[in-house]
């Protein structure tokens, strides 16, 4: 047998013993079963420690205490130009102002630090930063991706929603529920209508043959990622067979997919409160008042040249299609409705192929009534805004096991439930349905509650440990959406406990974070679930707060900082670089929300280009970079060279690479030269002498003043280029990409 064939023959022996999908639910093992993850979690004590004055925040013990096991101390702490800096970066994505890091430095109050960490998390720009994280792990992108990446011109919505969540502390128990049910549990809330538009965010293939397997390709992207995202769980993975490596059985896959199945997946499902709705319909019914003399003369004109125009595009159609469409609805076998449904956009007469069918006389009396119609624009209501939603449909839908994850192939029907592991008897058990509102089935909320509990093994750790990755560069369970037995262990799992029994626990006025004598005396509120405060607890930490430095003994015991005896150095992403050029240049636009922009792309960038036109207003040049038209297969140039997510799947946690395009795109890039010329300017503006100008420069570029040797090298550099050339020079030091 020939190498080719035997590798051939491996494949397929794997393949045929995996377990089918028709096999009993699978018997997991005593290790699999007594996973840490799969048990609630109890807030620990926490641990006693020698060197208790290093102690800011109950966090530091848990620390501390591995440190001292170890043998170690914990690094000194950074210096206050290092401090805000990063918490600056950290919350808001933004360079601090000159003013604000003096302000720091000078105040030597005992709450300065806590001034500073309050003054970021109320700023409008946090939810910009914070909101960015989620929108990775949500797949965002506006456009459909596949072959013809058509726009989805309402996606902002979603984005919106999601800045305006985080800006307002929304507690992460409701952000969950809204996402995955706020159809049905506040269906008069546009915002929570417009939070279910995460589960369409994944990429969409428009022109697929089968529009039953384009609806199923949405329900597995669906369900992939609500277990990613909100789990921790890698589910996708057992949707053609029992999972390989965790206790997910392929019935757990399709029982948690049957939450969502009677679900109507709308791409422009009007979002407006009652009132606005109840406005619209009256304006609308005066319109049509005013005009239904002339719009019946219209549409009697058009119907002739409509009718005949149809019917020459139904008769391009097979003879299976053609008799689909002239069967009525009612009497239509399921694959009639599927042939209907993959048809129908070849059917659509446009108003373009009826005026171009009229005669001349014809046409001069068409356009005659419709300059008629057009004096009444005036009083035609504006549209209702829209936006990509889950609607439900009304209708007992029916889930199955798809063999091999094949809809063709199915096998036996299936109730919503959760996964057996996190059941009560490790057994599959149905879910309570009940409708929370009319016309609601009630799955999705059953999932969403289920979801949200406070007691829920999974929820909370998996968001404090995204948290805490996005802080210190690591979390604490170093696969962010892998919580199973294949994931990472966490380094400190007490720690992990104690900070979600923190996060759902309700907070008040004036409690006490645990021993520590710190209290929690901002920012509360009567429920638990608050983002706002998780941060602040984590920033006023001396774990936090210490320098990137360390002693060599602790980088030898330790080199890839697991016992957190330092802090990491981190590179900051794309969008936070470009957002830097932006506002130290004093070029950004600072404003907060509102559909995408499209700055300019290079002169000489050609894919895809002629799809992507400027924005006409040159000041949306300059917004944040979270701002930009996401499309999947067209990145903007300046943020593909620094590991930008990739939007056909949930990103828990982008790469972070070193490579030569990098390099070049700091040095050359329009966004980079333009911002050079501009911060001279600034900087020339600003400052007058020579020594003056280069302090203003290092203080905006690096958040620090220049060394003596830096100021000399600066001094020589500058007698021979241009101080355009300096600034340019500025923003290629590692420190303007990088965090200490």
């Amino acid at each position: 047998m020939t190498m080719s064939r035997l590798f051939a023959w491996t494949i397929v022996a794997a393949f045929m013993a995996l377990p089918s999908a028709d096999a009993d639910e699978p018997t997991w093992s005593e290790q699999k079963q007594n996973h840490w993850a799969w048990k609630t979690p109890t807030r620990p004590q926490a641990p006693a420690v020698r060197d208790s004055a290093w102690i800011r925040s109950p966090i530091d013990r848990f620390v501390l205490a591995r440190l001292e096991a170890a043998g170690l101390k914990p690094a000194e702490r950074a210096s206050r130009e290092q401090l805000i800096r990063r918490a600056t970066f950290d919350l808001i994505g933004l360079p601090p102002t000159p003013r604000e890091i003096d302000a720091f430095v000078s105040d030597r109050a005992a709450n300065a630090w806590e001034k500073v960490i309050d003054r970021l998390l109320a700023s409008p720009h946090y939810g910009e930063r914070w909101g960015r994280h989620w929108l990775d792990l949500a797949r965002f992108a506006e456009s459909n991706g596949y072959e013809f990446d058509e726009p989805r011109p309402n996606a902002w919505r979603y984005r919106e929603y999601v800045i305006a969540a985080f800006n307002a502390d929304k507690p992460y128990d409701r952000f969950i529920k809204e996402q995955l049910a706020g159809d049905e549990l506040w269906p008069d809330d546009p915002q929570a209508v417009i939070a279910t538009g995460f589960n369409l965010l994944g990429p969409d293939m428009t022109d697929a043959s089968s529009q039953a397997q384009r609806r199923q390709n949405t329900l597995d992207d669906m369900t992939d990622t609500t277990g990613l995202a909100f789990l921790g769980l890698t589910v996708g993975c057992a949707r053609c067979h029992h999972h390989k490596f965790e206790p997910i059985s392929q019935g757990d896959y399709f029982r948690l997919q049957a939450f969502f199945t009677p679900a109507d997946f709308r791409r422009d499902l009007p979002v407006a409160d009652r009132i606005q709705r109840a406005a619209h319909q009256r304006t609308l019914l005066a319109y049509h008042a005013l005009t239904r003399a002339i719009r019946t003369r219209l549409d009697a004109m058009e119907k002739p040249y409509r009718e005949k125009a149809y019917q020459a595009r139904l008769a391009k159609l097979s003879d299976e299609d053609r008799l689909a469409h002239e069967t009525p609805d009612a009497k239509r076998t399921p694959a009639q409705k599927n042939r209907v449904v993959n048809t129908a956009r070849r059917l659509v007469v446009t108003p373009k192929e009826i005026t171009a069918a009229m005669s001349k006389e014809h046409r001069r009396l068409h356009d005659k009534i419709l300059a008629e119609l057009k004096k009444y624009d005036r009083h035609r209501p504006a549209a209702l805004p829209t936006a990509l939603a889950l609607q439900e449909t009304g209708k007992e839908v029916k889930t199955f096991i798809l063999r091999r994850g094949e809809l063709s192939n199915k096998g036996e029907e299936v109730q919503p439930s959760w996964p057996a592991i996190l059941s009560p008897g490790r057994k599959p058990v149905t879910a309570s349905i009940k409708s929370p509102s009319p016309g609601a089935s009630g799955r999705r909320t059953a999932l969403a509650n289920w979801i949200a509990r406070p007691d829920h093994p999974l929820t909370a750790r998996v968001f404090v440990n995204r948290l805490w990755q996005h802080h210190f560069g690591r979390g604490i369970v170093a696969t962010p959406s892998d919580f199973g037995v294949r994931g990472t262990a966490p380094t400190h799992r007490d720690l992990l406990d104690w900070l979600a029994c923190e996060f759902t626990s309700p907070s008040s006025p004036e409690r006490k974070l645990g021993d520590s004598g710190l209290k929690d005396r901002t920012l509360a509120r009567g429920a638990g679930w608050t983002i706002k405060r998780m941060h602040r607890l984590m920033l006023l930490s001396a774990t936090y707060q210490q320098a990137t430095k360390a002693p060599l003994a602790t980088l030898r015991m330790d080199p890839n900082n697991q016992l957190l005896g330092r802090m990491n150095r981190l590179r900051l992403e794309g969008e936070i670089i470009r957002d830097s050029l932006l506002a130290v240049s004093g070029r950004l636009n600072r404003k907060v929300g509102g559909p995408s922009v499209f700055p300019p792309l290079p002169a000489d960038f050609k894919p895809g280009a002629k799809t992507w036109k400027p924005s006409i207003d040159p000041a949306d040049h300059t917004r944040r970079s979270v701002y930009i038209f996401t499309q999947r297969n067209l990145r903007f140039p300046f943020l593909e060279s620094f590991d930008p997510p990739d939007s056909n799947q949930s990103c828990p946690k982008r790469e972070r690479s070193t490579t030569a395009p990098q390099a070049l795109a700091l040095l050359n890039s329009s966004d980079v030269l333009i911002a050079a010329k501009a911060l001279a300017k600034r900087v020339e503006k600003e400052a007058n002498a020579a020594g003056e100008r280069i302090t203003l420069a290092y203080r905006l570029t690096l958040g620090r003043t220049p060394s003596d040797a830096e100021r000399r090298l600066a001094r020589e550099f500058l007698r021979e280029s241009p101080l355009s050339e300096f600034c340019r020079a500025l923003f290629n030091v590692n420190e303007f990409v990088y965090l200490d």
